[in-house]
């Protein structure tokens, strides 16, 4: 198995819960090996998945229900 990552900014006012339900719900997404915020930039994003089992643009747009202006940027 392959393992990408993308890093993904959000807005910096996302709430601490809304960063926990979204690391908990990628995390359940098949494909998706870790989800997580990094704890000094907490509108960064990174997320490590199967690019056989799910892509890059997926995990963008279920993100996007939580900001729609968030960004990927690659690793």
């Amino acid at each position: 198995m392959d393992i990408a990552d993308i890093m993904i900014h959000f807005h910096p006012d996302l709430p601490a819960a809304q960063r926990a339900t979204i690391e908990t719900t990628l995390a359940d997404c098949t494909g998706v090996i870790s989800a997580h915020f990094s704890p000094q930039h907490p509108q960064e994003l990174t997320v490590a998945y199967d690019p056989e089992a799910i892509n890059a643009q997926t995990i963008l747009t279920q993100v996007r229900r939580w900001d729609a202006a968030a960004a990927m940027a690659g690793l």
